[in-house]
């Protein structure tokens, strides 16, 4: 949401109150999500007694299943009431109604695929498909979906910023998977980390992190700045030693700390190219 207001923001009359209601939105999304895979892992048995992250509501006793479904759908009403209300303030005082009906499909199957992710019959995250789903929702539809509210058509600018954007959201979900690999693997949970085994998963999340690098490095030199040049230097060197130190781990707790760091530059990074844009130009 950062990342594509900061790339046109500037261009829509009502700017801060669709930065606000997208911020919103994409808060009340992230609950839903964070929800909905701790009743799913509890449901599915991922989250037992030999999981390493920290310990989750249904798993504790504190919520019961039944109290966190009601949670899930009382967060997911919530989020569909803001992002509805986003898009009439985006779209409907010029009548764009085929723009409205596009993002609102958009935001139906993000919330569907926030709840699906653990939970449902047929968790697709169990199936290895988290990642590519993390790519698309929290990069593609994210960043360029954002850009769109504002610019009220499609920027080949925002490619870029959406596909680094994603990548480093699924180097996040890939420390949480790097971590809790065997557990997932001994209860049926078939992310691709589990199905390809540490070492070559800390190989992958290499690949995934110094990609994002490159996509950053040839959008700032594109569109040089100063701040560019300064984020790109410093996701590069944060990913290199990050994953020196992956290299090297034999107690899969010390990833947590890793997985804070990536989640916070990665916010950080966020800011500072919508501060760039908006403030700075």
């Amino acid at each position: 949401m950062l990342t594509g207001a900061g790339l046109a923001m500037h261009l829509h009359p009502r700017a801060g109150w669709i930065l606000t209601l997208s911020l919103l939105t994409a808060f009340l999304l992230q609950i839903l999500s964070n929800l909905a895979n701790d009743y799913g892992d509890s449901r599915h048995g991922a989250d037992n007694e030999n999981r390493l992250g920290p310990e989750r509501a249904v798993q504790s006793g504190r919520i019961s299943a039944a109290q966190m479904q009601l949670a899930i759908r009382i967060t997911g009403f919530l989020a569909l009431v803001s992002g509805i209300t986003l898009l009439a303030v985006a779209f409907a005082p010029e009548r764009r109604w085929t723009a409205l009906l596009v993002l609102l499909c958009a935001g139906l199957t993000a919330i569907a695929a926030a709840y699906r992710y653990t939970a449902g019959n047929k968790p697709y995250g169990y199936q290895g498909w988290g990642d590519v789903s993390v790519f698309l929702f929290f990069g593609c539809v994210g960043v360029m979906g954002s850009a769109y509210l504002y610019a009220g058509s499609w920027l080949a600018t925002s490619l870029l910023p959406a596909c680094w954007t994603g990548l480093q959201s699924t180097a996040v979900l890939n420390l949480n998977n790097l971590r809790d690999h065997e557990n997932d693997r001994a209860s049926g949970k078939h992310t691709m980390i589990a199905r390809m085994g540490f070492r070559r998963g800390v190989i992958y999340h290499g690949i995934i992190v110094m990609t994002a690098g490159l996509l950053m490095l040839g959008y700032t030199i594109v569109h040089p700045s100063l701040v560019m040049w300064l984020a790109t230097a410093c996701w590069t060197l944060v990913s290199v030693l990050q994953t020196s130190r992956l290299m090297r781990v034999r107690d899969y707790r010390t990833i947590d700390p890793e997985l804070r760091r990536t989640a916070l530059t990665t916010f950080a990074l966020a800011l500072l190219f919508l501060l760039q844009h908006q403030v700075w130009s």
